[in-house]
């Protein structure tokens, strides 16, 4: 798979250490975005199942914004406990899933891929659950980065089923690499 390629500016934002990042409606669409599949998804992030929530991450748009998918099945484990008779699937393990959307936008920004990092949380804010999200549902994880710069991020994140709201969150992460 080919690598982003980053023009100056865009560097240079990154590089900018604390730098707030332009805002940009998330559902724009006057242009392309990258498509991450499954594949170039764990190439980015460590996280594999059954702890990889994210089925892919489409409308890439380094620096700004993206949206994962994860389709929600009933042959998830976790169902057999939460709950039985009435699966519904965790809160938190929606914002889990935005934060790995995110750190998919973070690693197609810089070039994280193959690079083995890792992404922290530092904090979650104003987490809010509207609605259940159950098997058969597909969930569009919507994340904008707020805050870009070094290693630390900010992002507001929007997960929908069919267009309604079903959580929302601003998370803060941290990005770790390993020693060369």
């Amino acid at each position: 798979m080919a690598a982003c390629h980053l023009s100056a500016d865009l560097l240079a934002r990154f590089f900018g250490k604390g730098k707030v990042l332009p805002e940009r409606d998330m559902y724009m669409t006057e242009k392309v975005g990258t498509t991450a599949d499954l594949d170039l998804i764990q190439r980015i992030i460590p996280h594999r199942y059954p702890f990889l929530l994210i089925d892919k991450v489409r409308d890439i748009f380094p620096f700004e914004s993206c949206v994962g998918i994860k389709c929600i099945t009933i042959n998830e484990a976790l169902f057999q406990g939460h709950f039985p008779g009435l699966p519904v699937f965790p809160g938190v393990l929606v914002i889990e899933a935005m934060a790995q959307t995110s750190g998919v936008l973070v690693g197609m920004s810089v070039d994280l891929v193959d690079k083995n990092a890792k992404v922290f949380f530092m904090s979650v804010e104003n987490a809010k659950f509207r609605r259940k999200v159950v098997p058969g549902d597909v969930l569009e994880l919507n994340v904008r980065a707020l805050r870009g710069g070094g290693r630390v991020w900010k992002f507001e994140g929007l997960a929908k089923v069919d267009g309604v709201l079903a959580c929302e969150a601003i998370f803060t992460a941290m990005i770790d690499l390993p020693k060369a």
